[in-house]
């Protein structure tokens, strides 16, 4: 085994704080069994990081990108939407925010991107709008709510769901600001919203924050636009026809037996 060989291993070992072993390191350093331990402990730890991430993460049952239509949306940047899932803008720092309609799909994609995101080895918390805000609204104390505001601030993405679905009042509008400033340049966020940026006074009446809220957002940020129908209303109109296909078939076949009913 080469020297630098060696100086790969003892670096693998050092980063799983396998301290026994390098205080042993002369003694063990050309043992064949070595590589093979450090391997197995890698890739275990490896396992169980990402089932803990997948725990924090609380992204939820989803369907794959794979069954995207993406004939439905009457507008849609599907080469926009895939160049995100290579993940340079989770190191670059830019936000994304997906502004669309309701049931046209955002959720779903944010979803697939969480996922993305986490099997590429980061830490991620995908959470409602109104569950943050009410979240961080229900702190007793300024201490509290520092806390919880740090635990926003924890994931390297934090993706924040349907945001213009409710309206807030000023606390609220303070509360976003506040984790918004703290990720501003250090890490980014996925936001999925329904309303235009300047709609958004409608979501938060009266803060005097919008503004500069928005212009943090969208700072260094990737805006996808989706328009149509929804696509949830698509499926209920298919299902129905689908189950009305199935009662008409099953009535025809009992006429054809003699059956009266």
């Amino acid at each position: 085994m080469t020297t630098t060989q060696q100086d790969e291993l003892q670096r693998r070992t050092r980063a799983l704080a396998l301290y026994g072993l390098l205080d042993h390191w002369d003694e063990i350093a050309d043992q064949p069994w070595l590589e093979p331990l450090l391997l197995w402990e890698e890739t275990e730890r490896q396992r169980r990081s990402l089932e803990r991430r997948i725990r924090t993460a609380k992204i939820g049952r989803f369907k794959p990108i794979a069954d995207f239509d993406w004939t439905w949306p009457k507008t849609i940047d599907r080469e926009q939407i895939e160049e995100l899932f290579d993940l340079n803008w989770l190191d670059e720092i830019r936000n994304v925010v997906f502004f669309g309609p309701n049931g046209i799909g955002k959720t779903m994609i944010a979803q697939n991107l969480a996922h993305q995101a986490l099997l590429a080895g980061a830490s991620v918390r995908l959470i409602s709008a109104s569950e943050m805000l009410n979240d961080l609204a229900a702190q007793d104390g300024a201490r509290a709510l520092q806390r919880r505001v740090r635990h926003y601030c924890r994931p390297q993405l934090l993706c924040v769901d349907e945001l213009g679905y409710l309206s807030y009042d000023n606390r609220h509008a303070d509360l976003l600001f506040e984790v918004v400033s703290r990720r501003y340049r250090n890490k980014p966020m996925l936001i999925t919203t329904n309303k235009a940026f300047a709609e958004w006074n409608e979501v938060f009446p009266n803060a005097t924050c919008v503004v500069t809220l928005v212009d943090r957002l969208v700072h260094h940020a990737e805006i996808v636009k989706l328009d149509g129908e929804s696509y949830r209303l698509k499926e209920a109109k298919e299902e129905t026809a689908r189950r009305a296909k199935k009662r008409a078939a099953k009535k025809k076949a009992k006429a054809k037996n003699g059956d009266p009913s």
